[in-house]
């Protein structure tokens, strides 16, 4: 199911906001702080609504914040109508930017569009939690931060995630990336694993496992 998080210090906002979005079938989280936020949870979140103007850490802040972390779309909902407030937060990672008061149909016609869009998205990338992998570019990338890898090392890490949980020998992940036509061997394989290794170790996320007299798994 959708979960959508809607973050407005205005009691009758959030009111009106899950009332609306729940006709469209999407399960709500609403808090009135960016501090009331589960930070654990951010990455349960398929779209975010937050308000600019609120106590304590505004919309702008948090928006900066979380940008990193989260790669779904974020929304800004505000009073501020000044271009280079919309500008302000278009370029910190804001998707969208809807003035208040606004109807409700148009809110909902937003969530939906971006939701479309996501779901498009979707079909060339593969996301766990804080790691993305852009599948038409070939490209890693764990909390926002492009992690360099050469090709090898590239394509080992999207097999094994592409088959999470399931164990691989060093032959059948040599197999699976090089083919049998490879110039190389399968020893090869825990030294692309090692390096793959450190180059994750400095984001402080280490998906590849050893399955000690077997061989690897992501988790």
């Amino acid at each position: 199911m959708t979960h959508i998080l809607v973050v407005d210090d205005e009691q009758p906002i959030l009111e009106l906001i899950k009332n609306g979005l729940r006709k469209d079938g999407y399960l709500i989280t609403a808090c009135q702080t960016a501090a009331d936020v589960d930070m654990q949870k951010l990455h349960l979140y398929d779209i975010i609504l937050l308000d600019v103007m609120m106590p304590g850490v505004d919309g702008f802040e948090y928006c900066k914040k979380i940008r990193n972390i989260v790669d779904c779309p974020i929304l800004f909902l505000t009073a501020k109508t000044l271009e280079e407030d919309i500008l302000y937060g278009l370029g910190i990672g804001a998707d969208d930017y809807i003035t208040k008061p606004f109807r409700i149909a148009e809110l909902r016609a937003r969530v939906n569009a971006h939701l479309r869009r996501e779901q498009r998205e979707r079909h060339s990338t593969l996301t766990f939690e804080r790691i993305k992998f852009d599948l038409a570019a070939k490209e890693l990338w764990v909390a926002g931060n492009r992690v360099t890898l050469t090709k090898s090392e590239y394509l080992i890490c999207e097999y094994l995630a592409r088959n999470k949980g399931q164990v691989f020998t060093k032959e059948q992940i040599y197999e699976a990336v090089f083919g049998l036509d490879g110039d190389s061997d399968n020893s090869t394989i825990a030294t692309h694993i090692k390096n793959i290794r450190a180059k994750l170790e400095k984001l402080n996320i280490q998906p590849i496992s050893t399955v000690w007299g077997i061989g690897y798994k992501w988790e």
